[in-house]
C-alpha cells in the first residue's frame, strides 16, 4: 500500500469501542494555518471543476433516444433558506418525506418485510468483492463513503452508481465529529457531497456519522445540506474480523422487518464480510426478508414519528 494515504480505521474503531465511560474526550488536533489554506484552495478547485463539468454537459448534443435517462428520474430541489440544490428521487421522495418529521432513522416501523444492508468506510480495496456479491444476488445496498477514499478507489463508486446502489456521506476523513469545531464539521460534511457529484452520482441525502459521534453543530449542517442521519439497529461487528460465522449470526439474530444492518466494505481487511454476505442474503430471504436500500426501506416502511434523538453514540 502506498504511503500517501491511510485506509485502516480498525484501530480507530477499537479505540472508540474501548473508551472508558466518563473519560474526558481528547481535544482534536489543530493543524497549521497552511492546512486551512489548502482546504480553501481545494474547495475553490472543486467548485471550478463542477462548473466546468456543467458547461461541458450543456455543450453536449442531446440524445433523441426515447429511453428515459438517469437525469429524467430525478429533480432538483432548492433547500429552504440555503440556496443549495439537492437531488432527490422523483415520485414520492422517500427521504424528503421522512426529513419532514425527523432528522434521523435507525430502523423502519416493521410494516414491510424488508431490511436495509449498509456498508461503511469505503470505497476501498475490498469494495469490488462486496459489489460482486451484491450483483450476483441481485441486491442493491447503501454505501456510506469517506471522501478521501474517493481519491484512490473512485471506480468502485462509479460501479455503485451504475448498479443502482445508494451512496451516503460518511465525512471526508472519518473523524469524531463531536470533537471538531463547527467550521471543521461543515467541511467534513460538504466535501464528500461535491466529490460524489463530480463522479456522476446524485447529491447524497443520507449521512452516517463515524462512530455515531455528533452534536448540535452536526445537526445544524445536516439541515443546511438536507441530510438524513442513518444509524443502525444491527451491528455485525465485522470491522473486528470475528469470523464469517459470527458475522452471519449477528446479522441474522437482529434481522427483523425494518432493520438497518451495519457492515463495512473498507477500513480494514474485509474478506470475512465478503464471504459472509452471500450467506446473509440467502438466509434473510429464507426468513422472508428482502434486502433493500435505505431509501426503499423509507418508502415502503418509514420510521415511526415522535422518536427522541439518540445520544451521541461515541460517548464524547
Amino acid at each position: 500500500m502506498t504511503r500517501h494515504w491511510h485506509w485502516d480505521f480498525e484501530g480507530e474503531h477499537r479505540d472508540a469501542r474501548e473508551k472508558r465511560p466518563g473519560a474526558p474526550p481528547q481535544p482534536a488536533a489543530r493543524g497549521p494555518s497552511r492546512e486551512l489554506q489548502i482546504r480553501r484552495r481545494r474547495r475553490v478547485l472543486l467548485v471550478a471543476l463542477l462548473a466546468l463539468i456543467g458547461i461541458l454537459l450543456a455543450a453536449m448534443p442531446r440524445s433523441h433516444s426515447t429511453t428515459p435517462s438517469a437525469a429524467s428520474t430525478t429533480h432538483s430541489l432548492r433547500l429552504k433558506g440555503t440556496g443549495t440544490p439537492s437531488i432527490l428521487p422523483a415520485g414520492p421522495g422517500a427521504v424528503a418525506s421522512v426529513l419532514a418529521y425527523t432528522q434521523f432513522v435507525k430502523h423502519g416501523s416493521a410494516k414491510a418485510r424488508e431490511v436495509a444492508l449498509t456498508f461503511d468506510d469505503g470505497p476501498g480495496p475490498y469494495t469490488p468483492g462486496v459489489l460482486s456479491a451484491l450483483e450476483k444476488a441481485h441486491v442493491k445496498a447503501t454505501f456510506f463513503e469517506v471522501g478521501k477514499m474517493l481519491q484512490y478507489f473512485s471506480p468502485s463508486t462509479v460501479r455503485e452508481i451504475r448498479d443502482g446502489d445508494v451512496i451516503g456521506d460518511h465525512t471526508q476523513t472519518h473523524p469524531f465529529l463531536a470533537r471538531l469545531t463547527a467550521r471543521e464539521q461543515r467541511e467534513q460534511l460538504f466535501e464528500p457531497l461535491a466529490r460524489i457529484e463530480i463522479l456522476g452520482g446524485p447529491r447524497p441525502t443520507l449521512f452516517r456519522p463515524p462512530y455515531g459521534s455528533f452534536n448540535k453543530a452536526t445537526l445544524h449542517f445536516m439541515r443546511v445540506y438536507h441530510l438524513l442521519m442513518v444509524l443502525w439497529s444491527v451491528d455485525t461487528g465485522d470491522y473486528q474480523q470475528p469470523g464469517v460465522s459470527v458475522i452471519v449470526q449477528r446479522a441474522l439474530e437482529g434481522a427483523r422487518p425494518g432493520a438497518i444492518i451495519l457492515m463495512h466494505d473498507a477500513g480494514g481487511v474485509r474478506t470475512q464480510t465478503i464471504e459472509a454476505l452471500p450467506i446473509i442474503i440467502h438466509d434473510l430471504r429464507a426468513k422472508g426478508l428482502e434486502p433493500v436500500t435505505v431509501p426503499q426501506l423509507l418508502r415502503d416502511d418509514p420510521p415511526p414519528a415522535g422518536e427522541s434523538m439518540p445520544p451521541n453514540l461515541s460517548g464524547d
